[in-house]
C-alpha cells in the first residue's frame, strides 16, 4: 500500500501550518497531458491513473496555475499537465518549499 505524502510537513512551525507559498512546478519531457472535460474529468482519478493514488490531485493543480486554484475553475476542454514521474515531482515540490522557508 502506497503511503500518502504529507504536503504540509514543511509548512508546520510551532504547531501551526503556515500559508502555502505560490510555487510553480517545472515542465518535464516526461509529463503527461489530458484534456479536461467538465463534469467527467476529476483530478483525483487522474492522480490515481498516473501515480497509483488519488491523493496527489494537488500536484496536478499546482502544475496548472493558469486554471486557478480550485478544480471547478478549470475550463472545459483545457489541456492539463500531469507532472511525471511522481518521485521527481515530489522532490521538486519539497525543494521549492524548503527554499521558500529558508528565505522567509
Amino acid at each position: 500500500m502506497m503511503t500518502t505524502f504529507d504536503r504540509y510537513s514543511q509548512l508546520r512551525k510551532n504547531g501551526e501550518i503556515r500559508l502555502m507559498p505560490g510555487i510553480k512546478l517545472d515542465k518535464k519531457h516526461s509529463d503527461y497531458y489530458e484534456i479536461y472535460r467538465s463534469g467527467f474529468t476529476r483530478l483525483d482519478i487522474l492522480s490515481n491513473k498516473y501515480y497509483g493514488s488519488p491523493g496527489y490531485w494537488w500536484l496536478i493543480l499546482l502544475a496548472n496555475p493558469e486554471h486557478g486554484s480550485m478544480e471547478f475553475e478549470i475550463p472545459n476542454n483545457s489541456e492539463i499537465r500531469i507532472p511525471y514521474p511522481l518521485d521527481e515531482t515530489l522532490n521538486e515540490y519539497t525543494t521549492k518549499i524548503n527554499n521558500h522557508n529558508n528565505l522567509y
